[in-house]
């Protein structure tokens, strides 16, 4: 059990309660905004709107708040706004390669944040392309395998997965960004709840840290993903899944 997988799983458990408690209502609204106005307001036809409302209606997001936020991202709105997505790169503590999404209405006042938490708890900013190489943008489906086990699974190879990785608590069903909604809808019809469903970077080699290491990385990325304009931090490090469990407990 590698200690990504680990730390994969205790962040989607994490997520999951941070949804429960609504906690994430600005961030989803915004990624609702953004998606429409990029794609349009018709979830039919523009997936990455289909993906952003699924979530927000799963944190239980009132239905009135949701469609708000489509009217702002097609300028329908009384309160239309315009968001930017932007993606920072950099290194974190241990030399780990990071990737950090945001939305963002203000560029400079973003930047100047995400710079300044990096740089306070041990890491830098680097320019585009420093890091994104060591990355590949992939659909991941996570599924509890509590509830399911891997033949179970099989439907999403047929409909078109890359793979499927086992931990002790969950399954990552992998695909790439054009096949995500195939699969995802594949496993839908064979009554297959996800715990959760994003497109994500995942790193293609990943860097071990220890303990020490460990704590100051995952200090840094809580700080970043408590900043209303940050909606996901990637990183590529590697480290055991016990001293993950110390440090998440």
């Amino acid at each position: 059990m590698s200690g990504h997988s680990k730390w994969a799983s205790i962040k989607h458990k994490k997520a999951i309660v941070d949804q429960r408690r609504g906690q994430h209502f600005t961030k989803l609204a915004r990624a609702v905004t953004v998606a429409a106005r990029e794609g349009g307001g018709d979830p039919e036809g523009n997936a990455a709107l289909a993906l952003a409302i699924q979530k927000a209606r799963a944190a239980s997001m009132p239905k009135d708040n949701i469609e708000r936020a489509i009217l702002k991202g097609t300028g329908e709105g009384a309160d239309a706004e315009s968001y930017d997505t932007v993606l920072y790169e950099g290194y974190g503590p241990g030399g780990v390669a990071m990737l950090i999404e945001a939305l963002t209405d203000n560029r400079n006042r973003t930047a100047a944040d995400v710079r300044y938490l990096v740089s306070k708890h041990g890491g830098s900013l680097g320019e585009p392309g420093s890091v994104a190489y060591l990355f590949d943008r992939r659909g991941v489906i996570v599924v509890d395998a509590g509830k399911y086990d891997e033949d179970d699974l099989i439907v999403a190879i047929d409909a078109g997965a890359l793979d499927i990785e086992a931990d002790e608590d969950v399954y990552e069903v992998i695909t790439e960004p054009a096949d995500f909604h195939a699969v995802r809808a594949a496993l839908a019809r064979v009554e297959i709840v996800a715990e959760a469903a994003e497109l994500a970077y995942r790193p293609k080699t990943r860097v071990p840290v220890g303990e020490e290491e460990a704590a100051k990385l995952m200090k840094l990325i809580d700080a970043l993903e408590e900043n209303d304009d940050v909606g996901a931090v990637h990183a590529n490090f590697d480290v055991d899944a016990e001293v993950l469990e110390r440090i998440a407990g």
